[in-house]
């Protein structure tokens, strides 16, 4: 056994080797697929021999379990914000006010990154707490999602407390990737790489965090035990040699004329950087000389921030196009002469909506300026009037669905134009892959993929079709094989079990998310009694309001829809609301926490019974928590709830409190 123990740790340190090479030097040794043969055979390691588990292996920076909330996190060092200046002239008078306090002054240039501020806190050389800037002195823990960036070192080599500030970003590449992704799925698309970091740090799913290839560079010390410093380069090298990725391309100047050049220099190559920046950072690098200059309340007097005027460019507006989305929306997008802005070609850009274009007077065959400042996504800021000459033409919004050709209506209040029908072609791959997801029909293994690879081979035309599939068809599939087939058309089969509030919610009607749709199937118990609501009917409902009503009406009004729905009666598809066996308040007020692979449940059922009767899914095991609901291969919260005295009950015990409405 202890052969096997000194094979894990050897495959750990490997691949944290390894990974420090391409996440933090971005200079791999080894190809991808080298990597992940490693990879995989430490994960057959660690699922063979649990007693071996180590929640910093790198196999584990894939994602917890999801969280319910963000926990405060009081900073140890105040995350002060820097004070701005906007030209050279200001950036003059700093440095001003800076030697009248310094005989002598050196500074150091550094980028600034365009993210998310973060303290990451270490204890025995071990990541311990990760925590966004919050108001400076209060942020959030988000530890959880932080060990998913590939590189934050989640084990340093120095064991005495030391607390680093980092940037969280993502970089321009990834950005673009995730925005296309959206916008297939028709959901908003993130304005610039800055909001798209942010969003992803702070997801409640840390698996989803992981999907997100964020980054970070680590640029200050805030607290350490042990060493000191003559200066903050000494200290980023120092960080630098621990392994952790520190800010790029910094600059020493001796002079405030060496800074402006410096300024000047990198804001030339600042497009072809591989992340966005949104200016210049300026620090006094001797530490006793912060001191003696010490800060206000809200920022350093040592360091201040150069930010860069927006880029402008001016181009013609070729065409206006319109694209359609899940819920029928309707967007109108810019066809642009390609012009070159902030280190990339801009040949489109999104015009929002019809109100948008008009406020702006946008018209095909204008000259407009497009501005990129610091964002991936070009705005349109203005027209440029004095250059019409009479030939622009006017767009107007589409009083037909371009893709179906039914009619398309703007509510009152709204600024989408919008295609109700369900059955439009442009709607149907989205909308199947939402009836699929997780909190709607939940039919595991029907990815974007698999449902993209049905359509294309003419299988399904709508959602129904999914339970009309046979297994002939489908194993002849590319990727397809015998195993893949069953398992899918036995989620398919399984998925017809579901409550009715599964159903309401897959059906994709506007406004209605899973909350309101379990309150629709305890209030009208059927789909039929649904499809009969009237609109008094529905605004009693909780959280039912007008628009919610006219859009559920209108949504079962529509022909196409309620032969859909037909033909998920017809396949055997539940109609009614399942009632609810047992207590249901026979967990109220009590936390569980689910550990190991489940195998009576999936985590989401075992999590929906418990909320059902009253409890709570909580992420982590404290004192708090009453019971540990623990399956197979159970890891670190096993151990951390026997230490805090926990009981922990197997899914026999689980089923055993439900059937029979007793607590054990």
């Amino acid at each position: 056994m202890e052969d096997i123990k000194n094979k894990i740790e050897e495959l750990r340190k490997t691949l944290e080797y390894h990974s420090y090479r391409y996440y933090v030097l971005d200079n791999p040794e080894i190809p991808d697929s080298e990597y992940d043969k490693l990879m995989k055979e430490l994960e057959k390691l660690e699922k063979k021999y649990p007693e071996y588990f180590d929640p910093n292996s790198p196999t584990q920076r894939v994602g917890g379990a999801p969280l319910k909330e963000f926990n405060q996190v009081r900073h140890n060092v105040p995350m002060l914000s820097l004070q701005d200046v906007f030209s050279f002239e200001e950036l003059k008078d700093w440095d001003r006010r800076v030697r009248s306090e310094l005989s002598e002054v050196e500074y150091v240039v550094e980028l600034k990154i365009d993210g998310l501020s973060v303290c990451l806190s270490y204890e025995n050389g071990v990541l311990k707490t990760a925590a966004t800037r919050g108001d400076g002195v209060v942020g959030e823990d988000v530890t959880q999602n932080v060990r998913t960036i590939k590189s934050v070192p989640l084990k340093i080599n120095y064991l005495n407390p030391l607390e680093v500030r980092g940037e969280v970003y993502m970089p321009k590449d990834a950005f673009e990737k995730l925005n296309i992704q959206r916008e297939e799925m028709e959901e908003p698309l993130f304005a610039n790489p800055r909001n798209a970091a942010a969003g992803s740090l702070r997801q409640l799913d840390p698996k989803i965090t992981a999907q997100r290839k964020l980054d970070i560079f680590i640029f200050n010390i805030q607290r350490i035990e042990g060493k000191d410093f003559e200066s903050h380069s000494d200290a980023l090298e120092f960080l630098s040699s621990l392994g952790f990725k520190v800010s790029p391309k910094r600059i020493i100047c001796s002079n405030i004329d060496e800074v402006i050049k410096s300024i000047q220099e990198l804001g030339e190559m600042r497009g072809e950087l591989p992340f966005e920046i949104d200016g210049i950072v300026i620090k006094v690098n001797n530490l006793k000389d912060r001191e003696k200059l010490g800060q206000t309340a809200k920022a350093p007097r040592w360091a201040v921030a150069y930010k860069y005027p927006a880029e402008k460019k001016k181009t013609k507006l070729i065409d206006i196009i319109v694209q359609v989305g899940r819920t029928g929306a309707i967007t109108p997008t810019a066809i642009l002469e390609p012009v070159r802005i902030a280190g990339s070609t801009v040949s489109r850009a999104t015009l929002h909506n019809e109100d948008y274009i008009r406020q702006k007077d946008i018209r095909i065959g204008d000259s407009v300026i497009i501005q990129k400042a610091g964002d991936i996504i070009p705005e349109v800021v203005e027209v440029v009037f004095e250059e019409r000459d009479g030939d622009e033409v006017i767009f107007n919004m589409p009083t037909k669905c371009p893709e179906c050709g039914g009619d398309v209506v703007r509510e009152e209040g709204e600024v989408a134009v919008r295609c109700t029908n369900m059955s439009c072609p442009a709607q149907i791959k989205r909308s199947i892959i939402h009836f699929a997801s997780r909190d709607a029909m939940n039919i595991e293994g029907l990815g974007p993929q698999i449902v993209a690879l049905l359509l294309d081979n003419g299988l399904i035309k709508d959602a129904a079709d999914l339970y009309y599939l046979n297994f002939d068809d489908v194993v002849k599939l590319e990727r397809m094989g015998k195993k893949s087939t069953e398992n899918l058309l036995k989620a398919i089969e399984n998925s017809k079990q579901n409550d009715i509030d599964k159903l309401i919610f897959a059906l994709g009607i506007r406004y209605v998310g899973s909350k309101t749709a379990k309150n629709l199937a305890k209030a009208f118990k059927s789909i039929d009694n649904l499809m009969k609501a009237t609109f008094e009917d529905l605004t009693t409902v909780e959280e039912v309001g007008d628009k919610m009503a006219q859009s559920i009406n209108a949504f079962f009004k529509e022909e196409h829809n309620r032969a859909l729905i037909e033909r998920l009666r017809n396949a055997g598809v539940n109609f009614t609301l399942k009632e609810q066996e047992g207590t249901s308040d026979l967990f109220n007020g009590l936390t569980f926490v689910l550990t190991g692979t489940l195998s009576k449940y999936t985590r989401n059922e075992a999590t929906e019974l418990i909320e059902k009767f009253g409890g709570k899914v909580s992420s982590s095991v404290s004192k708090k928590t009453n019971y540990l609901l623990c399956g197979e291969d159970a890891g670190s919260k096993l151990k951390k709830a026997q230490d805090l005295g926990v009981k922990i009950i197997s899914e026999d015990d689980f089923e055993k409190m439900v059937n029979e409405g007793e607590l054990l």
